[in-house]
């Protein structure tokens, strides 16, 4: 999808190549993502209510605690991805950090509307992949492995970016398991939200506006 649809359909159209990612993976990643979950959720018997959305799925009242645990997370997510950045840069030399497919340049007038296609992308993207993997999977994944959980469940959640290209793979490593490790700690999926969320939704804007 990544490496032949979005580029055919970029050369067919003379759209953004941008706008058709927005397009292509919030149809047909994410959206799926979050019909997976469902059916998962219906072959364990659950039905679609908020006893099932606040037990089963872990999307509990946020504390004070989880803010700060989400606050820290997203600081040490910071810092390492930093490092990685900077420190493949000392060894290959400058590169784009995004996969050509995400790549674009910063909106100018006429293109502010891209802002709104990014936005319910933006929603089914962390929506998306928060309910499936946090919210259906990690609580399945503690049966099994106990602990040690975030290392296995961030493990299979890096397999699900490698298609994303190695650039946003391995500056999203430190958020991988960060990510995974606060949520089972705290076992709730909403700070996966506010993790996942809070980091990609302001970096985005960052880079519309030509701030990084």
């Amino acid at each position: 999808m990544t490496r032949y649809l979005i580029p055919f359909l970029t050369k067919i159209t003379g759209q953004e190549t941008i706008l058709l990612w927005f397009i292509v993976a919030g149809l047909g990643i994410f959206t799926p993502l979050i019909i997976t979950a469902m059916m998962i959720l219906r072959s364990e018997g659950c039905k679609i209510t908020f006893n099932t959305w606040r037990k089963r799925l872990r999307f509990r009242r946020i504390t004070k605690s989880d803010i700060l645990w989400s606050i820290a997370g997203l600081i040490l997510v910071g810092i390492f991805s930093g490092l990685i950045m900077k420190g493949l840069e000392l060894m290959i030399g400058k590169f784009d950090h995004s996969p050509a497919f995400m790549s674009f340049e910063p909106l100018t007038k006429g293109r502010y509307w891209l802002l709104l296609v990014w936005t319910p992308y933006w929603i089914l993207n962390i929506m998306g992949e928060e309910l499936l993997w946090r919210g259906v999977m990690l609580p399945r994944q503690e049966v099994a492995f106990g602990k040690h959980t975030w290392l296995i469940h961030g493990f299979g959640w890096a397999l699900f970016h490698i298609a994303f290209g190695w650039q946003l793979l391995l500056t999203l490593i430190p958020l991988i398991f960060i990510q995974s490790y606060i949520v089972q700690k705290t076992k709730n999926s909403w700070v996966g939200v506010i993790m996942h969320g809070g980091l990609n939704g302001p970096s985005f804007i960052a880079i519309c506006f030509g701030l990084i």
